[in-house]
């Protein structure tokens, strides 16, 4: 088998680290985050998922026994380049979705329908330690891999469909930032990956009834996942999650309760040709205080492309 032979199967062994993108009302659950890839590797994403239950889990939204059902496909593209010698991974999402919501505003109750973009997705990831970049010819060569220590930003663009005069949107009209550091220990078949992160709001100057102003307190986030590799090019992983904080205040009032929601799911790679792979994901709230109450299955296509120089 030659070196580029040999790069291209690890690389689409390993490159199914590319983060699943969820449902946009799902908390993030992305095994092998911080995996290994060659420099100058393209991915592209297709996905389509969906939620059901309280998916409305912004605590300064008056509604109550809401019950939902949305719908969201979406199209991504990632590429790995190497910056000060360590292996960096840039991607970008674009969803869309659409569904029902039905709930309770004091006594009267009603039902929506919304159907638009939601907030484009984005993220630079950068291994610190573990795994500098490499050629695919190098990357090929590798006899065991490393303990890796990543740190990455994510960013949720004020893109999605919103209005001030309605209750319920699919945009969130702000800019959100995530800084996360992340680990990876592989043990035999097996990775461990812990990540700890932190969600940043902007203010939103557009609130319900219009022109109010809404601010978000900062929302923790920490992430465990276990993952088995049964063969090359297939794979199972446990995921969980737990959020806290996220307090938020419209006009300067009392804030809103704070959240502290944990999350369970089961992430299943399958290898469908040479350089695809099909990713079904699962998750559903286990505990929480505001909103954790829902269900999401998703399924996601991947390809892989490698620069051959």
């Amino acid at each position: 088998m030659t070196l580029l032979a040999r790069a291209r199967r690890l690389l689409v062994v390993l490159a199914l680290f590319f983060p699943m993108v969820k449902v946009v009302f799902a908390q993030d659950l992305e095994p092998r985050a911080y995996s290994a890839s060659p420099v100058g590797t393209t991915f592209a994403l297709v996905g389509f998922g969906r939620t059901s239950g309280d998916v409305t889990f912004d605590p300064s939204i008056p509604v109550t026994n809401v019950q939902a059902t949305f719908y969201a496909p979406v199209i991504g593209g990632g590429q790995t380049f190497g910056v000060f010698g360590r292996q960096a991974l840039l991607t970008v999402a674009l969803p869309y979705a659409w569904g029902n919501i039905s709930g309770n505003v004091g006594e009267q109750a009603g039902s929506v329908h919304r159907s638009g973009l939601t907030d484009i997705k984005s993220r630079f990831s950068l291994n610190l330690r573990g795994n500098p970049a490499m050629t695919p010819r190098d990357f090929a060569r590798r006899t065991h891999r490393n303990f890796i220590i990543g740190t990455s930003l994510s960013l949720a663009a004020p893109s999605g469909q919103y209005s001030g005069t309605k209750l319920i949107n699919l945009g969130a009209n702000r800019w959100a930032f995530k800084p996360e550091l992340g680990v990876s220990w592989p043990v035999k078949k097996l990775d461990l990956d812990l990540y700890a992160g932190a969600w940043f709001y902007t203010s939103n100057s557009n609130f319900y009834p219009g022109g109010g102003l809404r601010t978000q307190n900062v929302l923790t986030a920490l992430q465990a996942h276990v993952s088995y590799t049964v063969r090359p090019r297939l794979w199972a992983a446990i995921d969980s999650t737990w959020y806290g904080g996220g307090e938020t205040t419209v006009n300067g009032g009392s804030p809103s309760s704070r959240q502290s929601n944990s999350r369970i799911g089961l992430t299943l790679s399958l290898p469908i040709a040479k350089n695809q792979s099909l990713k079904i994901a699962y998750s559903s709230g286990v505990t929480g205080t505001i909103g954790a109450d829902f269900n999401t299955i998703s399924v996601g296509w991947q390809h892989v492309w490698i620069n051959r120089r």
